[in-house]
């Protein structure tokens, strides 16, 4: 993570606070993970159909559901993705209860923590402690679709990460999504409980030009685009 790696340089610019996207940013996914949660999908709800078929309705569904997300600013929540799947493959809604689905995302949360997502940059923990050192206080902002916000929370937690951010947002828990200017607002309120910096003085990290450096740019933050 080169563009975080000179933690001088941004004390200099002046930067009191950063917000941190997760996804291809701080993190990025297992290449097992996705595989094994279709195929999970697949057999939990028994559907006849092939795993390649299969494969291709979830991976369309995620980049439909994300765009849309990111145009109405809105969030479409985990359950609703996968119904609009099962849907598309014919699946009776009929038959689902929320205790299914509540059932399938336990499962599927066990899946990811087997196959855990990779840190983009192995001294992750050394930039953060150095961050804190200089008074930077920080937030992670990330967008949510196949796994939820309190799934990301245990993760950080499990890789002694939380205890660095004085908070987190994600856009299952609010019902918005970058670039919407709300969420980015979500975040100076919660910055300013304890501190009254304006809003040049917050810095967001993040790898998509539209989610996170036009929202964050809109609302008045500092931005920083991280080309992964």
């Amino acid at each position: 993570m080169e563009i975080i790696k000179s933690i001088d340089f941004l004390v200099g610019l002046g930067y009191k606070h950063i917000s941190f996207d997760l996804w291809l940013t701080l993190i990025k996914s297992n290449p097992n993970y996705k595989s094994k949660r279709n195929q999970l999908f697949k057999d939990f709800f028994e559907i006849e159909y092939n795993i390649e078929i299969v494969s291709q309705k979830v991976r369309y569904y995620d980049v439909v559901c994300n765009s849309i997300n990111e145009k109405t600013g809105k969030n479409i929540d985990t359950d609703e993705i996968y119904l609009l799947i099962l849907s598309s493959l014919g699946y009776d809604l009929n038959k689902l209860n929320r205790k299914m689905l509540e059932e399938f995302y336990k499962e599927s949360e066990k899946i990811f923590f087997e196959n855990e997502p990779m840190f983009i940059n192995s001294n992750t923990h050394q930039i953060f402690n150095d961050l804190k050192n200089n008074g930077i206080t920080m937030n992670v902002l990330s967008n949510t679709g196949f796994i939820k916000g309190k799934t990301l929370r245990l993760l950080l937690d499990k890789n002694n990460l939380g205890g660095f951010f004085d908070f987190q947002i994600y856009s299952d828990e609010c019902n918005y999504s970058k670039p919407n200017i709300e969420i980015f607002n979500l975040v100076y309120d919660r910055i300013a409980i304890k501190n009254s910096f304006s809003k040049s003085q917050v810095l967001h990290i993040g790898d998509n030009l539209i989610a996170d450096c036009d929202g964050a740019k809109a609302f008045g933050f500092s931005t920083l685009h991280f080309k992964n």
